[in-house]
């Protein structure tokens, strides 16, 4: 009997018919690794020897060795899917040196099968990247991009691929932030696109194949994230990264339930998940598929990377072996600070910071007898805190990896206030172009629209050390990082309008070190109200 005359005959006898098949797949992923290759102390900076001793550090990739082969152990004979949502480049000294080489070999080892292309992977120029995806084994994935004019590139990183477990084909679609183009100097040779359109546009092609079951491997953060369940058809799962979001169905300070299920066109939930940042988390998704590819089942958490996890023995003595050329440069002390020196992204990306005062007023010190008044940064240039003590070179490089450097130039007063307007554009998206800034205080709420009226107030300092608010038509000579300064994080003012502008001073890096070495002592960090947000 052929198999649809079978079930009729079933459904007129009264049967029940067979339950469809679940396919059950476990998804394992990380996200905006940012070259921890070490473990990291609670403040995400380099793990010191003290703070290993008391077993009070987290991840390194050695723990995330352990994790998952932990967690296909778990998923005994059931297929497993090792996802990387970008962001792998930048922010220690194994970046600084190896770029991005040891990050592939690292992946290739533990055996990653997918990787989206996140927005630090371009921090180096389009080379570093094309290298970075010829030594990968597996795809790096980016849909919302046209690199027409970069076809090398081109060549090596797709929109989408498919991947086989157990029979069955699974499609998974990358993407990158759309504001690459201001985020990154790869905007000048790479267009990139709105993640929804690009989304719906590779969905469509891999469904035309036949996938029934498609991932999103998604460096877009978590906002967006949920842009694109809910617009996005056929989209079953969103693998993400780029906000450093920490997703837990048990964690208060989470900022949503692992996973994060949002309806999406076809009114299915569809499962967003993230696990924060810097190997702190192996997140461990598992999913159940039916026989249409609808998600049936969603559930797991991120599995906290602790001193209970032990290191993979193999892959620390590999990553000792690679830190050998770091140490004489890490390991130098080149100052002291009384406390711990917080450089938390969710403070310094929404408020007033002790690192990114530490960055300004070192920045404005240093220029100051060029007529500097006023010093502007990124709360996304701080990339880490600094615990109390003893400041090594290791230390200033992590929290500084970009190897930025200092920039002055001559802005009117109206175009201050619309840069600090950019600033504080992006709140809602943690967004790291929020203003650090020395010289300067203003005032801001959240109520006002963004990019146009969110800044209530500016104040600078007179002849006599008075505040006073700032004079438009002013003109003031202003210090920042080259980054900013070419238009970098939206700063387009600072590109377009800026006067005798001069970008090849000395790195970020070396100035702090200069400023901390000038204090006479152990420096001691503080907030003193030059940001302030009001109602």
């Amino acid at each position: 009997m052929k198999p649809a005359i079978l079930g009729l005959a079933v459904l007129l006898s009264g049967a029940s018919l067979p339950a469809a098949h679940a396919f059950d797949l476990t998804i394992l992923h990380i996200n905006d690794f940012h070259s921890r290759m070490e473990p990291i102390d609670k403040y995400d900076g380099p793990c010191s020897q003290k703070a290993a001793d008391e077993k009070s550090c987290f991840g390194g990739i050695a723990r995330i060795a352990t994790a998952i082969e932990a967690a296909k152990a778990r998923a005994g004979n059931g297929p497993t899917l090792l996802l990387d949502a970008g962001d792998q480049s930048q922010g220690s000294l194994f970046y600084t040196y190896y770029r991005d080489k040891d990050s592939a070999e690292m992946m290739n080892r533990l055996g990653f099968e997918a990787m989206a292309v996140g927005n630090h992977e371009f921090d180096d120029g389009v080379p570093v990247i094309q290298a970075f995806a010829s030594a990968a084994k597996f795809p790096m994935l980016m849909a919302n991009a046209d690199m027409a004019r970069e076809p090398a590139l081109a060549a090596l990183v797709k929109p989408s691929t498919i991947i086989e477990k157990n029979g069955e084909r699974i499609g998974l679609i990358g993407l990158t932030p759309r504001d690459n183009q201001e985020l990154t100097a790869a905007g000048k040779s790479i267009d990139f696109q709105d993640p929804v359109e690009a989304a719906k546009r590779e969905a469509a092609s891999l469904t035309a194949q036949g996938i029934n079951k498609i991932i999103l491997v998604s460096h877009s953060g978590y906002e967006v994230d949920k842009r694109l369940a809910a617009e996005v058809p056929e989209v079953d799962v969103i693998v993400g990264g780029h906000s450093h979001t920490l997703l837990s169905s048990t964690d208060p300070k989470a900022a949503g339930p692992y996973p994060t299920m949002v309806k999406g066109p076809s009114g299915a939930d569809v499962p967003i998940v993230q696990a924060y940042a810097y190997s702190k988390y192996l997140g461990e998704l598992r999913v159940s598929f039916d026989d249409a590819g609808r998600v049936t089942k969603a559930e797991g958490a991120p599995i906290l990377l602790d001193a209970t996890v032990a290191e993979d023995e193999t892959i620390k003595a590999r990553v000792a072996e690679l830190a050998k050329p770091l140490e004489e440069i890490r390991s130098k002390v080149v100052a002291e600070t009384a406390e711990p020196i917080d450089g938390a992204r969710e403070r310094c990306r929404l408020g007033e910071c002790q690192g990114g005062n530490l960055v300004a007023d070192a920045i404005l010190d240093r220029t100051r007898d060029q007529g500097v008044t006023i010093a502007m940064g990124n709360g996304g240039n701080i990339r880490a805190s600094i615990d109390a003590g003893p400041i090594t070179m290791g230390e200033i490089l992590t929290v500084l990896p970009f190897q930025n450097t200092v920039a002055t130039f001559q802005l009117t007063g109206a175009d201050i206030r619309a840069a600090l307007e950019n600033g504080v554009s992006q709140i809602e998206e943690t967004a790291g172009r929020f203003p650090q800034v020395a010289g300067l205080q203003f005032d801001w709420s959240r109520k006002g629209q963004a990019g146009v009226d969110r800044i209530k107030a500016v104040r600078v300092k007179n002849d006599a050390g008075e505040w006073v608010p700032i004079d438009p038509a002013a003109t003031y000579t202003v210090v920042s990082n080259n980054f900013l300064r070419q238009g970098g994080d939206g700063y387009k003012v600072f590109a377009e309008k800026a006067k005798n502008a001069y970008d090849y001073g000395p790195n970020m890096e070396d100035v702090v070190v200069s400023y901390l070495q000038a204090q006479g002592g152990a420096y001691k960090p503080h907030t003193d109200g030059r940001i302030r947000e009001i109602d």
